[in-house]
């Protein structure tokens, strides 16, 4: 098949679970925002904590605009500082209560709603998909790396 065909099909995927608009909740967040809200989310979800020189690298901004959208997220309720009890320059970024809450409504919301998929589908072509979903994004994450790299020799020696 032709490579522009697969582009077509992956935008028009992606464009229709965009369209789903299954966290509404989430509008006023822009996405870099809704991205540092993952990171302190997968943080607390493993029983860890994050500081702003952490979620800069994840997001792979500086800490100034670390910084600027954590003021802005307080301001709105939605994250909040706690100082480390040792050292008090340290300072781990949590969600607020008001956004816990929140997020755990989202969480069912969106349990409710894979079930509801998973009894349409059945669990064999769940598992098969993600299966396949899977394998796609270890196959781009492969491929991705290569294409870096082979730029930056490519780079380096032009």
């Amino acid at each position: 098949m032709e490579v522009t065909f697969f582009l077509k099909e992956i935008y028009r995927i992606g464009k229709r679970l965009g369209d789903l608009r299954l966290f509404e909740e989430t509008q006023s967040l822009n996405s870099t925002e809704m991205q540092m809200v993952r990171e302190i989310i997968a943080a607390k979800e493993t029983g860890n904590r994050v500081i702003s020189s952490q979620l800069a690298k994840k997001l792979g901004v500086t800490r100034s605009a670390v910084s600027q959208m954590v003021h802005k997220l307080e301001k709105n309720n939605i994250v909040r500082r706690v100082p480390d009890v040792k050292d008090k320059k340290i300072a781990y970024i949590e969600l607020s209560e008001f956004a816990r809450g929140i997020y755990e409504q989202m969480k069912q919301k969106f349990a409710f709603f894979l079930d509801r998929v998973t009894e349409k589908l059945g669990e064999q072509r769940m598992e098969e998909f993600l299966d396949r979903a899977n394998e796609f994004l270890d196959a781009c994450e492969s491929v991705s790396g290569s294409i870096s790299g082979r730029e930056a020799r490519l780079h380096e020696n032009g």
